[in-house]
This record gives C-alpha cells, sequence and structure tokens, in this order.
C-alpha cells in the first residue's frame, strides 16, 4: 500500500490510444488514477443513447481516463433496467476497444440478484466488477462477506467493494474489507462515504495488492494524500481534465497544485445544488446537473433522466451554465 504522505506510485499513468500492455482485466487488477463513473445518456424517449455514450468514452479516454466505470450511481444504475445495463456496457466496451478498462457495476438489493449481473456483465465484456453489499434490509458483516463471496464466485473477475452507506444504509467497516482482500475475494475498494477517517483506517490495514478509491469530488486531494491510488469522481464527467490534473500533481507530489485544482473542482461541484430543492430531490439535481454540463460542452445530446427524476428548467439549467463558465469551462456557444 501507499505511504500515508504520497499516492501510490507504482504504475505508470496510461496514455490514451496506447496499446495495452496485457490483459484488461490483470490492469483492472493494478489500477489507479481517475476513474470516471459515466452517466448514462438517454434519448428524449429514454432509451440508451450509444452515439452520445460513445463521445463521452472518446471525451474521457482523450482527457487521460485511467478506467471507465459503467453501471454506477453516477450512471442511474438503480434506475436502469437489465436491457440498459447490457447496452450500456456493450457501448462502452466497444468504444473503448482496450484502451483503458471497463468496470461495470452489478448493484442491486440481494445476492442472487448480484450475482446473476456479474455473470452478465462478464459475458458483456467487463474486466472488473463493483458491487455494494446488498440493501433494502439491514445486513450483518457475516452476511456481507458471504455476499461479496458468491459474487466472486459467480464471475472471476477483479471485484470492487463499493462503499456508499448513503444509498445502501450499510458501512463497509474497515475490518471486514481487508479480510475480504487478503483471501482474495475483492481486489479494490471505491470508498464513496465521505469518512477520511475510515478511508485512512482501510489504507492503514489494507493488504499489498488492495487498490482503494476515493469517490469524493471535493476532497480528492486529501484522499490521495493519505494514500488513495485514484479517483472516482462523478463530476469528472463534466471536467475529466481537473481531475487528471488533480492527479497528476498528487503523483509529482505537488500538493500546492493538487489544491489549487480541488479547491476549483469543488467551486464547480456546487452545480449539483443547481435544482430547486422544492420540487425535487437532491439525486435529480446531482444527475441532472452532470447531464446538462455535458450537454452544454457538446458531449451528449439530450440531458434526459430516468423516471421518475425531475429535470432541469430553463432557470436551473442556466445556474449550470454560470458554473461551467466560473470554472473556465467552453461551452456550446462560446468561442473558446
Amino acid at each position: 500500500m501507499s505511504t500515508p504522505s504520497t499516492p501510490n506510485t507504482s504504475d505508470s499513468p496510461s496514455t490514451p490510444g496506447a496499446p495495452a500492455p496485457g490483459p484488461n482485466t490483470a490492469r483492472a487488477d493494478a489500477l489507479s488514477g481517475v476513474v470516471p463513473p459515466l452517466c448514462t445518456p438517454l434519448t428524449p424517449e429514454r432509451a440508451v443513447d450509444a452515439p452520445a455514450l460513445e463521445r463521452l468514452v472518446a471525451f474521457q479516454i482523450e482527457a487521460g481516463a485511467a478506467a471507465l466505470f459503467v453501471a454506477g450511481s453516477t450512471g442511474e444504475v438503480a434506475y436502469l433496467t437489465d436491457e440498459q445495463r447490457g447496452r450500456t456496457l456493450e457501448v462502452v466496451a466497444a468504444a473503448a476497444a482496450g484502451q483503458v478498462p471497463v468496470l461495470a457495476g452489478i448493484v442491486d438489493t440481494a445476492t442472487p440478484r448480484v450475482a446473476a449481473h456479474a455473470a452478465a456483465a462478464k459475458a458483456g465484456g467487463a474486466d472488473a466488477l463493483v458491487a455494494t453489499a446488498p440493501f433494502y434490509v439491514p445486513t450483518h458483516p457475516a452476511e456481507i462477506r458471504t455476499h461479496f463471496r458468491a459474487v466472486r464466485a459467480a464471475a472471476d473477475l477483479p471485484l470492487y467493494a463499493y462503499d456508499i452507506p448513503s444509498f445502501t444504509h450499510t458501512k463497509l467497516d474497515a475490518e471486514t474489507v481487508v479480510e475480504l482482500a487478503e483471501e482474495g475475494t475483492i481486489d479494490g475498494l471505491k470508498d464513496s462515504s465521505g469518512d477520511l477517517d475510515a478511508l485512512r483506517a482501510v489504507l492503514e490495514l489494507a493488504p499489498p495488492g488492495l487498490r482503494v478509491f476515493t469517490g469524493s469530488e471535493v476532497v480528492a486531494d486529501l484522499g490521495l494524500r493519505i494514500g488513495a491510488h485514484g479517483i472516482v469522481p462523478g463530476l469528472g464527467n463534466v471536467d475529466p481534465h481537473g481531475y487528471v490534473r488533480l492527479y497528476d500533481a498528487a503523483r509529482r507530489g505537488d500538493w500546492t497544485a493538487a489544491e489549487r485544482e480541488q479547491v476549483r473542482l469543488r467551486a464547480l461541484f456546487r452545480l449539483v445544488k443547481a435544482g430547486n430543492p422544492a420540487r425535487m430531490g437532491p439525486y435529480s439535481s446531482a444527475i441532472g446537473a452532470f447531464k446538462e454540463g455535458l450537454r452544454l460542452r457538446g458531449v451528449i445530446g439530450a440531458a434526459t433522466t430516468s423516471l421518475p427524476m425531475v429535470a432541469l428548467d430553463d432557470a436551473e439549467r442556466a445556474v449550470v451554465r454560470e458554473h461551467l463558465a466560473a470554472a473556465g469551462l467552453p461551452t456550446e456557444g462560446d468561442d473558446a
């Protein structure tokens, strides 16, 4: 694992378009860098928008993404049908064409359903899998261990545990994560808990080889400084270049540059509050803002979100544009 004072530096940065040094499953097993959890572009009729998704993949790879994560929370995984999940993975795997590994979210409520998603994702071309603990009902650590072992057995690919207690209502404790890593059940962790102390606890106990990522958009620099191997930022859809700059600064130990980039990105992240809370929830606001940002940047054609999410109105979309302008990001119609 990395020392607490520096990010992991054992892997060479990904070069967009470069040939893979080996099977992408192996690359996904030793991953570092920026791994954007892709939005899922939808047509106005709410079908997967394959051309827009292909443009999003190209946008991310050009920016220097180390891998691509499909069907995560930012990808509206809880709203997608199985057919939509499969189509999204198919499009991304084909568009990535082996340039970077593709991680597939296999999030669902119970072990049999997650195991079925795991097998389908492996057949669909995923290089690695990302799974939460079971949710809807409270889960004991013993049940969580059984869950991850069954998922790994269903599809023997690198498996990342996804700690997002705000959605699952279950926190993956450091001891459980480390036990699963030591026995070879999981290969990595995406920590979206927002708990830096818990992240540090995993890093202090982690066996060699466990890849630990922060899912925070706003304290990514701190996560890297205490030893995280990379970042999985939803805002990276809109500004992947910024997160790659942050990560690269951390890799070379330039914490002043990393903090400066983080401050800019933290201000940009306020676009997730563009939606009026009197008429929509925070998830509708955040996903709608990410998609509107991508639309304004010319990457996708429509900012359509899944039902029953509420769409941003004209005033709210204008707020997103203002945040992009303040962050120095050109939008369609700008001269830059």
